[in-house]
């Protein structure tokens, strides 16, 4: 993995900040608390907004020095798709500030950085999702097998917008506003879940017919756990947060979706995860190479880990908690494993060059 520099600041980078903040945003819905753990989510919280930070500053550094650079990365039928990884950070760590952030800043102030964070997320997302399927359409040359985990990067951000908007209704003014917000939650659900949906059986095609293909691209068949675990954790916290939007009688009704809906697609995340592990542990005895794609390892994972949390509140299921609590654990290892050899690749950073 090349070091980090400003002369090159690709979007991928953004995704140790989604990885970073997913744990700490985990830690907060664990079924399971014990004494500690708040104070390493905000210790993790912290990390994830240090890095946001420093990454959006040398994004915008990038841009202003190396102009061309930067236009070329849209261009490129790979790179081009990690645009939304930079939208799914600023949600994320804008829903850990509204999570545990609190502890530190207080909840008003908590409430207004999320909302800042949530619409810079929601306009950069809803502007991803968009802008680089066309791209993909209309100017990148892809083959029969160039499907790959990271197709859906672009399309999950308004899902990421639909879970973490969800964490807003209660602070989002009665009547229309409330309304509106929990409608627009909806319809990028449905944006999200859709285009996901058909990516994924592109992927599962060119699996099928062309094979594993690159050991490095490997850790990204883990970013199709993305849409699935974050479309779980999205209809259970539109459930649990619509605060009467609609009447009582309708959120009985989303609360009815958010269980049939989410345990159905938990299986086949589940499954997913199963032949994602398979894989990468083949790979790996052959050799793994060290990339920014490991993150894929991080974010994925732990939206399943808070689909499933949201699952167990609803349907009071220990064996649900059991298995969020399990993949909560693996994605504490996983992110503490990518982030040590992330620091360790990028020693030295080269700032000036």
């Amino acid at each position: 993995m090349p070091r980090f520099t400003l002369s090159n600041v690709t979007p991928n980078w953004f995704a140790a900040v989604m990885g970073t903040g997913i744990v700490a945003n985990a830690a907060a819905s664990q079924p399971f608390q014990f004494p500690g753990l708040r104070q390493g989510a905000i210790a993790v919280w912290l990390i994830a907004c240090a890095l946001l930070v420093f990454f959006t500053v040398a994004s915008v550094i990038h841009w202003v020095r190396y102009p061309a650079t930067a236009r070329g990365h849209h261009l490129n039928p790979v790179m081009a798709h990690f645009y939304g990884a930079p939208p799914m950070a600023f949600l994320t760590v804008g829903a850990g500030t509204l999570l545990v952030g609190r502890d530190l800043i207080g909840l008003p102030a908590a409430v207004t950085v999320d909302w800042v964070l949530w619409s810079l997320g929601t306009a950069g997302g809803l502007v991803a999702a968009v802008i680089v399927p066309y791209l993909a359409f209309t100017r990148h040359e892809n083959s029969a097998d160039s499907a790959f985990g990271g197709w859906l990067m672009p399309v999950v951000p308004p899902m990421v917008s639909a879970a973490t908007g969800a964490l807003l209704l209660p602070y989002a003014a009665a009547g229309q506003a409330r309304e509106t917000l929990l409608a627009g939650c909806y319809a990028m659900f449905g944006l999200s879940l859709l285009a996901s949906f058909v990516i994924i059986v592109q992927l599962w095609q060119r699996l099928a017919v062309h094979k594993v293909g690159a050991e490095g691209m490997v850790p990204t068949l883990w970013i199709v756990l993305g849409p699935l675990g974050q479309s779980v954790t999205a209809v259970n916290l539109l459930a649990g947060n619509a605060s009467g939007a609609f009447g009582t009688s309708f959120d009985h009704s989303l609360m009815t979706f958010a269980i049939l809906f989410g345990l159905p697609v938990l299986g086949f995340a589940l499954m997913w995860f199963a032949i994602a592990a398979a894989i990468t542990i083949r790979t790996a005895r052959r050799g793994l190479p060290f990339s920014l794609t490991w993150w894929s390892f991080t974010f994925p994972v732990g939206t399943v880990v808070t689909g499933t949390a949201g699952l167990a509140a609803h349907t009071g299921l220990t064996a649900v908690a059991v298995l969020s609590a399990a993949l909560f654990a693996f994605l504490v290892v996983a992110w503490a494993a990518v982030g040590v050899r992330t620091f360790r690749a990028s020693t030295g950073f080269a700032l000036a060059a």
